[in-house]
């Protein structure tokens, strides 16, 4: 008789999914067949992440036993009901929240600088640890960018997860990591970082390399006169940790604007990538952005510039100085 796999941990749409009663012998269509009793995402729908034998995805008629699960093991899943493909074409239900972005300048002022606030980015300083995954360069200015809806679409089905992509990610990472060390910043769990990164191939790619993840424990609550308690992104604390980066030579891209209320003078407010499927042929926020971020490499000092005008940024003329030369 076959032994029981143990209780398996679904993680899908923030939460979490209890599967029980599974047998060694059971194949990974089973498994699917089990979160949709409990999910109601069609098996072919679905995409757990991070289940691989011998380095390749499984195929479905695979038994578990194959896949030596631990009990209690969490699996990543993509996937989404019927009855929410079928409003793919109408406008998401949390777009108010991102045009409410638009508002959000005056609270930037009120608590950019609270002492409250700038306590919790030392508390951070002091405990968050980040892990290298390759050194900072010297002379190199820093890329700090977020990942859903910024390179990534989440909240769409495909079958992997370069379907949603955000179109020119790979040109767009290699151009600006000539010019900058790049930093992944997610609201997100380590974890998931990790198996977003490896999925679009942006962990171990060869034209550039990632230098450290942050996530959301890295992220502090303020609260704002006007939206009350957030979480928020604040630089502050790679700066504390990094002295060869400041304002000066940072730059940070989010969908959110409010993300960056800490730094308003460091974010610049990312077109959202949405509806991938639909998109994906004519978003090009990825190659005029690598452009923007070439341009403005030679700059001594970021604060001088304004983001929100990016697209309007012409790079300075060099002087010639063959012309006043003497023959």
């Amino acid at each position: 008789m076959a032994n029981e796999v143990g209780d398996l941990i679904v993680k899908w749409s923030g939460q979490e999914y209890c599967i029980v009663g599974l047998l060694e012998s059971d194949t990974i269509s089973d498994l699917k067949a089990a979160i949709y009793k409990q999910t109601n995402v069609l098996p072919e729908r679905q995409k757990l992440l991070g289940l691989k034998v011998k380095g390749k995805l499984p195929d479905k008629e695979i038994q578990l036993s194959s896949l030596q699960l631990k009990p209690k093991t969490k699996l990543m899943m993509m996937g989404t009901r019927e009855e929410e493909l079928a409003k793919v074409a109408e406008p998401p239900e949390d777009m108010p929240e991102v045009v409410n972005d638009f508002d959000i300048e005056e609270d930037e002022i009120a608590i950019e600088n609270r002492e409250e606030f700038l306590a919790k980015i030392e508390k951070r300083i002091k405990d968050y640890e980040i892990k290298i995954l390759n050194e900072p360069r010297e002379g190199k200015k820093l890329l700090v960018l977020d990942i859903d809806y910024t390179l990534f679409d989440h909240r769409s089905v495909a079958e992997t997860p370069n379907e949603l992509m955000r179109p020119y990610l790979h040109e767009f990472l290699t151009t600006a990591y000539q010019y900058y060390d790049i930093v992944i910043w997610s609201a997100t769990g380590m974890k998931w970082i990790e198996t977003k990164m490896n999925g679009l191939g942006v962990s171990k790619h060869s034209d550039y390399k990632i230098a450290f993840y942050l996530d959301s424990d890295a992220m502090i609550s303020v609260h704002t006169p006007k939206y009350g308690l957030i979480d928020v992104k604040p630089l502050g604390v790679v700066w504390g940790k990094f002295k060869q980066w400041s304002a000066a030579n940072t730059i940070m891209f989010d969908d959110i604007r409010r993300n960056f209320i800490m730094n308003p003078q460091t974010g610049l407010r990312i077109k959202a990538f949405r509806k991938a499927h639909f998109n994906r042929e004519k978003d090009t926020e990825l190659l005029k952005l690598s452009k923007y971020l070439e341009d403005i490499a030679s700059e001594d000092d970021f604060t001088k510039l304004n983001h929100k005008e990016w697209d309007r940024y012409r790079p300075k003329k060099m002087k010639s100085s063959s012309s006043t030369q003497d023959s």
